[in-house]
C-alpha cells in the first residue's frame, strides 16, 4: 500500500507531424512480396554467397562492434542494480575490540586475570562482537521504480545502439564490396580495350610499314595504348584501399584476406518501402532516441522523489561479549528494530536545481528525437530521388552507350577500307571508353544508393526486438 504511489509524469511518446507517405516515392516499384526485409539479413538481397560470408564474419570478429556489444552488457548489469534496490540489504560483521581507559591510584584486574595497580593504571578491556544486518528501504513515493524505469530505458536504447552500430558496419561493409565488384567490372573493360588497342596499334604499324599511313598515326595508337594502361594499373591502388577496408570491417589485418576477381557485378534488388510511420519503427538509431526521452522522463519522478523522506525498515541481531570462551550464549545475545523516516529539510536549493536540471534534460532529449526522426525521414527522401535521377541517367547513358559502340564499329570499318585517317578512330575511340566507363560508374553509384536507401529504411531491424530484449534480461535476472 505504501509503494501505491509514484511520484512524477508517466511516460507518453512526444508527439510529431509524421507525412502520409514519402515526397519521393512517386514512381517507385515496390518489391514483391513486400516484407523482403522482415528476415534481418538484408543483404542477402543481393544474391551474393561471397558477400554473405563477409557480413557473418563482420558479426563475429568486428571491434567496433565488439566495443558496442561491451557498452551494451554495461547497460544491462546497471538495470540489474537498479532492480537489486528493491531487496533488503543483509550484512554481517564479526570483531574483536582492545580498549583502555586511563586513571588514578588503582588496582584493576584485566580480562585476561592480570592484576595491574599503581598510580595511572589503566583499565584494559576486550570485546567480541558477532552480528547480522538488514536495511530495506520502501519505495513509498516511486524513487527506486522510476529509477528502474530510466534504467530499463537507458539499456534498450544501449540494445538500438548496438542495432544502429551493426547497421552501419553492415552497410559500409556492403557498399565496399559492392564498389569492389564494380572495379573488378571496369579493370576488365580496360583489360578488354587494352587488348583491342594492341590490335590497332599492330594494325597500323603493318599499314605504316607498308606505307600505307604516316607515322603519326602510330604514335596515335601507341599514346591510347599506354594511357589505357595506365588507368586501368590505377584501379589496382582503387580496389586495394577497398580490400583492405573489408578486411578490417571483418576483424582482420589486410594481409590476412585477399578477395579475388569475379566475372559478375550483384544486380540491383527489388527494395520494399515502408510507410513514414512504419520507418519509425524500423531506424534503431530513432528507437534510441525515443528511450533516451523515457529515461530522461523518469528522472524527473526521481528528482520530484527527493522532496519526501526516505522510510528504511533496518534490523540488526547478534552476540557481543567480553570473554571469548562464553562469547556465543544468550545472556550476550543483543536485537534491535525499527524503521527509520529521513528527510533533508535544508539543502540550499540543491533539490530544485536538480528538478530543473532534469526537466531540462527531458526537453533536451524530445528535442533530438524529433531532430532524429527528421533526419530519417531526410535521408529516405534524399536516396529515393537519388534511385530515380540514377535510374534515368543510366537509361539515357546506355542509349549513349549503344551510339558509341555502333559509331566505333563504323569509324574502324572504314579506317580500314582507308577512307578516314586514324586521328577520327582515336576520337571515337576515347568516346566509347569513356561511355563505357560512365556506364559502369552509374551502376556503382546506383548499388551504393541502394544500400543507403535499405540502411536509412531501418534495414531487416525491427522495434519490437527492443522489447524481446528486455524481456529476456528479466527472466535471466
Amino acid at each position: 500500500m505504501l509503494g501505491g504511489c509514484m511520484l512524477g509524469p508517466d511516460y507518453q511518446r512526444p508527439e510529431l507531424a509524421a507525412p502520409m507517405q514519402f515526397k519521393q516515392v512517386a514512381g517507385w516499384k515496390a518489391a514483391t512480396p513486400g516484407d523482403a526485409l522482415e528476415r534481418g539479413a538484408w543483404w542477402e538481397l543481393y544474391g551474393d554467397a561471397e558477400l554473405n560470408a563477409l557480413v557473418e564474419r563482420l558479426h563475429l570478429s568486428n571491434q567496433n562492434l565488439a566495443a558496442a556489444e561491451a557498452q551494451y552488457r554495461q547497460a544491462r548489469a546497471l538495470v540489474r542494480g537498479a532492480r537489486a534496490r528493491f531487496y533488503p540489504t543483509l550484512s554481517g560483521s564479526a570483531g574483536v575490540t582492545r580498549a583502555g581507559q586511563g586513571g588514578g591510584d588503582s588496582t584493576i584486574r584485566t580480562a585476561d586475570g592480570v592484576t595491574v595497580s599503581g598510580s595511572g593504571a589503566s583499565s584494559i578491556s576486550k570485546s567480541y562482537d558477532l552480528s547480522l544486518n538488514a536495511a530495506w528501504e520502501l519505495d513509498v513515493w516511486g524513487k527506486l521504480r522510476r529509477g528502474l524505469e530510466a534504467s530499463r530505458a537507458e539499456f534498450e536504447a544501449s540494445a538500438a545502439d548496438l542495432a544502429a552500430a551493426r547497421l552501419s558496419l553492415q552497410s559500409e561493409l556492403v557498399q565496399n564490396y559492392l564498389q569492389l565488384r564494380v572495379l573488378d567490372e571496369q579493370k576488365r573493360l580496360l583489360d578488354a580495350t587494352v587488348a583491342a588497342y594492341a590490335r590497332s596499334l599492330r594494325l597500323t604499324e603493318n599499314q605504316y610499314r607498308a606505307g600505307i599511313v604516316p607515322k603519326s598515326d602510330v604514335t596515335q595508337a601507341t599514346t591510347q595504348l599506354r594511357s589505357t594502361q595506365a588507368q586501368a594499373v590505377d584501379l589496382e591502388w582503387q580496389r586495394a584501399q577497398l580490400e583492405h577496408a573489408i578486411a578490417v570491417l571483418v576483424g582482420v589485418s589486410p594481409a590476412e584476406l585477399s578477395i579475388a576477381e569475379r566475372e559478375s557485378v550483384p544486380q540491383l534488388p527489388p527494395i520494399p518501402l515502408a510507410l513514414p510511420s512504419q520507418m519509425l519503427e524500423r531506424r534503431p538509431d530513432i528507437a534510441a532516441a525515443e528511450r533516451r526521452v523515457m529515461a530522461a522522463n523518469a528522472q524527473i519522478g526521481v528528482a520530484e522523489a527527493a522532496w519526501f523522506p526516505d522510510l528504511t525498515i533496518s534490523a540488526s541481531g547478534g552476540y557481543r561479549g567480553s570473554s571469548f570462551a562464553d562469547w556465543i550464549e544468550v545472556p550476550n545475545r543483543f536485537w534491535s528494530l525499527g524503521p527509520q523516516l529521513a528527510l533533508t529539510l535544508f539543502d540550499g536549493g540543491a533539490r530544485r536545481a536538480e528538478l530543473e536540471r532534469s526537466e531540462a534534460a527531458y526537453d533536451q532529449t524530445v528535442a533530438q528525437y524529433r531532430q532524429a526522426v527528421l533526419d530519417g525521414f531526410r535521408e529516405v527522401e534524399d536516396y529515393l530521388v537519388q534511385l530515380r535521377v540514377l535510374e534515368q541517367e543510366s537509361g539515357i547513358q546506355q542509349q549513349a552507350l549503344d551510339a558509341a559502340r555502333e559509331s566505333l564499329r563504323l569509324i574502324e570499318n572504314q579506317y580500314r577500307a582507308g577512307t578516314l585517317d586514324y586521328n577520327s578512330v582515336v576520337n571515337v575511340q576515347a568516346t566509347a571508353l569513356n561511355n563505357e566507363r560512365s556506364n559502369l560508374t552509374l551502376l556503382g553509384s546506383r548499388l551504393t544508393a541502394s544500400v543507403q536507401l535499405i540502411a536509412a529504411l531501418g534495414g531487416g531491424w525491427q522495434s519490437e526486438q527492443l522489447r524481446e530484449t528486455d524481456e529476456r534480461t528479466s527472466k535471466a535476472q
